[in-house]
């Protein structure tokens, strides 16, 4: 690779627009697709996704969990459609939500962003509360590989708040943050270098579309070089005037993620589907 993650994303957005299509092989689906509940089940779904979305998106996030219920059959079938979804030049991101300190984290990270890896993914989702710096080697490496790394912040499920919004004082710095802004900060300094300096930078953040920024004190100016992962697009409620609406200034930095409202589509109209929600995306971005 030439290019940070940033600017890959960046070219992504851009040329395809800011929709990112989940791989969320959930049982119902299965079901509705007429494919059986086995890891061939899950092969036929994923790559029947990645064909619908290459050349109408950019992003493709596939939900690890539904994979890993079926063991080492269902990593396989991950490891076929993540590597099909690069192939057709979709950038893949991993939603594994990985958190953990020392060497399981190491194994972590070269489990989903080491080139060559079974399990390689273009970026991957993690989780910060075992305590922001235990991600920093995750980060480092990340950065070293050309890789992303979207970190939970400010999630869309109603069950975060209590959390995500509780205040923190950083007595060294002499201020108080919600808990989802001391994370932000913590691991965003990464996009302030000046290699990636006017871009996007490779540290991402996870905000639920349906968040409220104010509330957990995540302003425009903190996520300005920040690749934002907006999940609740669509079964959540969230509708595309959203992406102005809750994003403002930093819109065109948002991966607008939908799985159900788009996959419910079936096999014969999703990629129809995935054209006409991009488009409606765009539309919004350009006012």
């Amino acid at each position: 690779m030439s290019e940070s993650f940033g600017a890959r994303l960046r070219t992504a957005m851009d040329r395809f627009g800011p929709l990112c299509v989940g791989i969320d092989p959930h049982a119902a689906l299965l079901d509705q697709w007429g494919l059986g509940q086995d890891a061939e089940g899950l092969r036929s779904f994923g790559l029947a996704v990645v064909d619908a979305a290459a050349g109408r998106a950019g992003i493709v996030k596939p939900q690890v969990a539904f994979f890993e219920r079926f063991g080492s059959r269902g990593f396989a079938a991950l490891e076929d459609i993540s590597s099909a979804a690069r192939q057709a030049g979709l950038i893949v991101l991993a939603d594994a939500k990985r958190g953990d300190i020392g060497s399981t984290m190491a194994g972590y990270t070269a489990a989903w962003l080491e080139p060559g890896a079974p399990l390689e993914a273009d970026a991957v989702t993690v989780s910060p509360y075992l305590g922001p710096e235990s991600l920093r080697d995750t980060l480092t490496a990340a950065v070293r590989a050309e890789k992303g790394v979207f970190v939970l912040a400010a999630t869309s499920n109603p069950e975060a708040a209590a959390l995500q919004t509780a205040r923190t004082v950083d007595v060294a710095a002499g201020d108080e943050q919600t808990v989802a802004a001391r994370v932000a900060r913590d691991v965003t300094w990464v996009n302030h270098s000046a290699a990636f300096a006017g871009g996007l930078g490779p540290i991402g953040l996870v905000i639920g579309a349906t968040v409220d920024r104010a509330d957990v004190g995540l302003d425009d100016a903190q996520l300005a070089d920040t690749p934002i992962l907006a999940p609740g697009f669509g079964a959540q409620g969230a509708i595309a005037a959203d992406l102005t609406g809750r994003f403002g200034a930093v819109a065109h930095n948002v991966l607008a993620s939908e799985s159900r409202s788009i996959l419910a589509a079936g096999p014969d109209a999703i990629a129809e589907t995935i054209r006409t929600r991009n488009a409606r995306y765009q539309e919004v971005l350009r006012g």
